[in-house]
């Protein structure tokens, strides 16, 4: 029998790999794009856990350097003084304070905790970050990204995977949390649950994931969103809306609820005008016209106040009346 001669790749030996390669690339996204949704959604989560834990694992700016010692020592030091003083501008956050004080708790010691920089203390922050990601994160994703597709038509298979990927592998996400200990994700997704509930047309639920994102993170987006609500429908679910908004802050401000005097402090901390219309470095209309108008020496805290208030409203004011009467004519 005559010998076979083996197959030549074009070009050099150096082809092969890069051509097999390529080619596992493209079955292994086909195989994904082609089977069932469910499954796409679980093998690319199981890849982005791996990338986020592959970021959290390497070294971050600071560590180990005198006075600041960098993110964690950031994320750390807040951790401790609203733990500690809870009059400071920054609520606790429930999860990392948890887990730190139950675990870990002279990372979050008052004054002696400075500088705390022990492979349990990163651990345990770096898992509440993965654990917020994978709990709260992956599921809106996957639901808004359902639902999008369901509105509209000819939707491929292939098009929900890669946008399941495009949101499940966001580097801009990935590096901020991940990398720098911080915790986006969290009021990021309850913001695309509010967006996935407006689209399933269940405004209870848009309205209890609107209250818990805006409790989590303090942001003027909660805006559109009231006007969407309450702009198309009646006053009798209006009232159920108004309900299920109190009884959400209710839920998630009870600590605070035994004391009047404490509620009027928490509420004066989530918006500290006294220090200031604005903060240094924050990427905002204030700071950055700042640097050709100086408001704070021209206005007073009290006057900057009011002007903010009426910028708000003026600038909003044009898709709010747009979207309202969107929904008069729905």
């Amino acid at each position: 029998m005559p010998k076979k001669t083996p197959v030549k790749f074009a070009g050099n030996d150096n082809a092969a790999p890069v051509s097999i390669q390529s080619g596992a690339s493209i079955a292994t996204w086909w195989w994904l794009s082609h089977k069932g949704t469910t499954t796409s959604f679980l093998c690319i989560s199981l890849f982005a856990l791996l990338i986020r834990s592959a970021v959290s694992m390497y070294p971050y700016s600071g560590a180990g350097t005198p006075p600041k010692f960098g993110d964690f020592e950031a994320r750390r030091h807040w951790m401790e003084i609203t733990t500690n003083l809870p009059s400071i501008d920054c609520l606790p956050e429930l999860h990392p304070w948890i887990f730190l004080r139950m675990f870990n708790p002279e990372s979050v010691s008052l004054l002696s905790s400075c500088g705390h920089e022990s492979y349990l203390g990163k651990f345990l922050m770096r898992w509440t970050v993965l654990s917020s990601d994978a709990l709260i994160f992956f599921p809106v994703a996957f639901s808004f990204v359902l639902v999008y597709h369901k509105t509209r038509t000819g939707s491929s298979k292939s098009e929900v995977a890669w946008h399941i990927a495009i949101f499940l592998l966001n580097p801009c996400l990935i590096l901020i949390d991940h990398g720098h200990f911080q915790y986006n994700c969290i009021s990021l997704g309850h913001t695309v649950g509010v967006i996935a509930a407006v689209l399933y047309e269940n405004e209870i639920l848009t309205c209890v994931l609107f209250s818990l994102a805006l409790s989590h993170k303090q942001a003027t987006f909660g805006i559109p969103f009231s006007v969407v609500l309450y702009g198309k429908s009646p006053i009798l679910a209006v009232l159920k809306l108004g309900v299920a908004v109190i009884v959400t802050f209710v839920i998630v401000w009870w600590p605070y609820l035994h004391s009047l005097d404490d509620f009027l402090m928490v509420l004066s901390r989530l918006a500290p005008f006294e220090r200031g219309i604005y903060k240094d470095y924050v990427a905002n209309f204030w700071c950055t016209t700042s640097i050709f108008i100086k408001w704070k020496k021209l206005f007073t805290t009290l006057s900057l106040k009011s002007l903010s208030l009426a910028a708000t409203v003026l600038a909003s004011l044009p898709s709010m009346i747009q979207q309202i009467l969107a929904n008069f004519q729905m």
